[in-house]
């Protein structure tokens, strides 16, 4: 707690440091005074207290150099430092890495610097863990608690230094490994790197968000799983070969720190083999039994090496997974016990220990919970040590073409089925459960969590005393009760989700637009016929609305520009699409967006003005943007407009995120006409061209919009232009999931909430 408030509240760390000084003087005080009547609880106290100074000192002695480079916060720098992370692909096609800063300054101004930062480049060779590089590009400073003091969004880069020694070496067979992986068939070569050495570039965002829904995430990163199994390999193998358990130890601690380098020694990875090193000291000290000691030592020295660890989702989740494996998994496989055979309890008991200590840590951040992870984790577990062990071997064997060819075939083999377990278990109906990212729903996660624990838990009451036991008795009633209501509503909402979903739709809805946040998704239908007007941010919201409305099939899919907001979701309607029209193209990664729809059985085609073509008994038609264009060539300018009209669909137009300047030349160049409804451009932005909607007339505007946005939409004045034209304003920020029909002329609206 220390660790988190000094890195979010910087100028608490002196406050912290001198409040846990002093509260060591008063204890050693009290100490003193009574002696050995306080000293046994006086001294873990005195523990407690020195490591928060001692964490709070470390944090005010970083502050400088982060302050230092925050100073360049929107301004074009020049950069050089050390790569000290391996490089990740984010959703921007960029490689992303972390860089341990040595000079920074304005472009040919360098100047001494020491501090944490995050570049991003475009994807090139030489980027390896040592190398010195030097970038040029715009800087933008980070929210509080970032490790990262800075991040660069590099216009150009340049490894200066190439890596040298063991991570050069370990950096080309790597590359050797994972260049043999990625000529084996899918699924399973790209997934192989990942569960071998910890890269996860190969790694499709597919298969990735399969396998976070699935519970299988920690598999495809170098965690303290991967480092157990190492150790557990070489101390197996030594104890087979005679080796006495010092000996076991020493060899186990060896090959770690050998496959440390091999998979480049960042924070993640050193955090979990300092874990793994703690459990072998455990074992050479013949005190197993001490392993939570242990763990909460280990985690002093992390927070003592880097404060800003206790902020990153990853190093909570890993101190929790272990946590609970050493504390909470033996007494659940003893509670398990009492209904399945003691093997099997003992298998379950490892995932669900992991995920029920786990799931309110990702509740913070993430806005699912996977159901499926306890079952998937016990399908998929076994094979992640094979996959792991002789995935290392292979890599090891690249001087030996032949055999390293073969051990990489054979390693293909359980990654193959662990991409298949997170592909089959994470298409299951009800797979996740959606909850809004947030305190409230990691304590909703938290009660159930708990719930679940005291349940299962075997209490021996036998030599408790009555009132303890009847206590004991109505904490479990209480809990199972908790259990009974959660397992019921959400079997309800299942049903109404599921079977019964379309029971609470309106039957004559022609027109919805889905709440998705900050962001578009519209759906059209004409008969059994339905289009899609962009996707939303990401895929669960829109998944939700379109199994809500019991849809399973697009005939169209229109993206109308490449923005995260408007395809962020696509991986939700992947394989479920016959056509998609799409905006200008203008990076790789809109490309391959396009590719997999494509794979997935669309045809895909640019739009342009002109094109029509029918939707049911309905006619569509695209009046924006035109081709070429010098002026508006891709981006928000260039969304595709579309109009529907005819077959029981309201005459609309839906304006994707245009500004004012090409809404004037819309206005100019296309006989529009009057509409039922319109979906206004860009959320409701202020950047509107009043005569166009004047123009419109429609009776009905749809703002597509999220909750607390930070753009402020949608603005006053666009809200006050609307209502002046006559349009009834609906708001899915306000009014959730809205559904529109035509009936007898007249626009019917039915909305999941009523307007505040």
């Amino acid at each position: 707690m220390v660790a988190l408030l000094c890195v979010f509240v910087p100028a608490a760390a002196g406050w912290c440091a001198l409040g846990s000084g002093l509260g060591m003087v008063a204890v050693l005080g009290i100490v003193l005074k009574r002696r050995e009547r306080a000293a046994s609880r006086a001294g873990l106290i005195v523990v407690i207290l020195a490591a928060a100074a001692a964490v709070s000192i470390a944090a005010m002695t970083a502050m400088p150099a982060r302050d230092s480079a925050d100073s360049w916060d929107g301004r074009v720098v020049e950069a050089t430092g050390e790569i000290a992370s391996s490089a990740s692909v984010g959703r921007d096609g960029r490689l992303w890495m972390e860089v341990q800063l040595t000079g920074i300054g304005s472009p040919g101004a360098l100047r001494a610097a020491s501090a944490p930062v995050r570049i991003g480049i475009d994807p090139a060779d030489g980027f390896d863990l040592g190398a010195r590089v030097r970038v040029t590009g715009e800087a933008a400073a980070t929210d509080p608690g970032e490790r990262s003091a800075l991040v660069v969004f590099a216009e150009s880069a340049s490894a200066e230094v190439p890596a040298s020694g063991v991570f050069a070496a370990a950096a080309d067979v790597r590359g050797a490994f994972i260049e043999r992986s990625l000529r084996l068939p899918e699924p399973g070569a790209s997934l192989l790197p990942g569960l071998a050495v910890g890269d996860t570039r190969a790694v499709s965002t597919e298969l990735n968000d399969d396998m976070r829904a699935s519970g299988l995430s920690h598999l495809t990163a170098v965690s303290g799983a991967n480092c157990a199994i190492v150790v557990g390999a070489i101390f197996w193998l030594t104890a087979l070969c005679g080796g006495g358990r010092a000996a076991r130890v020493l060899l186990s601690l060896a090959g770690l720190a050998g496959f440390v380098v091999l998979v480049t020694p960042e924070p993640s990875v050193i955090r979990a083999a300092v874990m793994a090193s703690v459990g072998m000291l455990t074992v050479l000290l013949g005190r197993p039994s001490a392993g939570a000691g242990m763990l909460a030592l280990c985690v002093i020295g992390i927070l003592l090496a880097d404060p800003w660890l206790a902020a990153t989702p990853g190093f909570a989740l890993s101190v929790a997974a272990s946590g609970a494996l050493i504390l909470l998994a033996p007494p659940l496989a003893v509670g398990l016990g009492r209904f399945l055979p003691q093997p099997v309890a003992l298998a379950v008991a490892v995932p669900l220990a992991a995920q029920l200590a786990c799931g309110p840590i990702i509740a913070l951040f993430a806005e699912q919970q996977s159901l499926v992870g306890v079952a998937a984790n016990l399908i998929a577990a076994p094979a992640a040590p094979i996959a792991t062990v002789i995935g290392l071997i292979a890599c090891l064997a690249a001087p030996v073409p032949g055999a390293a060819d073969v051990l990489a075939a054979s390693a293909w083999l359980p990654a193959a089925w662990i991409a298949a377990t997170a592909t089959t278990t994470a298409d299951l109906p009800h797979a996740q459960l959606l909850l809004p990212a947030g305190v409230p729903s990691a304590l909703l996660v938290a009660v159930m969590s708990s719930a679940i624990v005291i349940v299962l838990l075997r209490t021996p009451v036998a030599a408790r005393r009555p009132s303890t036991v009847r206590g004991l008795l109505l904490l479990r009633r209480g809990a199972a009760t908790v259990l009974v209501l959660a397992v019921s509503l959400g079997g309800a909402r299942m049903l109404l989700d599921g079977p019964l979903a379309t029971l609470a739709v309106p039957e004559g809805w022609s027109i919805a637009a889905c709440d998705v946040g900050q962001g578009d998704a519209v759906l059209v239908r004409s008969g059994d016929s339905v289009a899609l007007i962009d996707t939303g941010p990401a895929p669960e919201p829109l998944a939700a609305c379109l199994g809500s409305l019991g849809i399973a099939h697009l005939d169209l899919l229109v993206l109308t520009h490449f923005d995260l907001d408007h395809v962020g979701g696509t991986a939700a309607v992947r394989g479920r699409v016959d056509t998609v029209l799409h905006g200008p193209i203008a990076e790789e990664a809109e490309r391959r967006l396009l590719r997999d729809l494509a794979d997935g059985g669309a045809r895909v085609d640019e739009a342009s003005t002109g094109m029509t073509g029918v939707l049911g008994q309905a006619r569509w038609r695209v009046v924006w943007p035109r081709r070429p264009s010098a002026a508006f060539p891709s981006g928000n300018d260039a969304s595709v407009v579309m109009e529907f009209d005819g077959g029981g669909v309201p005459r609309s137009i839906y304006l994707g995120d245009l500004s004012a300047a090409p809404q004037r030349v819309l206005l100019r160049a296309t006989r529009l006409g009057r509409y039922d409804v319109v979906k206004v451009a860009h959320h409701g932005s202020a950047d509107q061209e009043p005569g166009l909607y004047q123009a419109l007339q429609a009776r009905a505007a749809l703002f597509s919009v999220g909750a607390d946005n930070d753009y402020g939409h949608p603005r006053t004045e666009t809200l006050d232009l609307l209502a002046a034209t006559g349009a009834m304003v609906l708001r899915t920020d306000e009014r959730g999931r809205i559904l529109l029909g035509l009936r007898d002329g007249e626009i019917h609206v039915w909305t999941e909430k009523t307007s505040p």
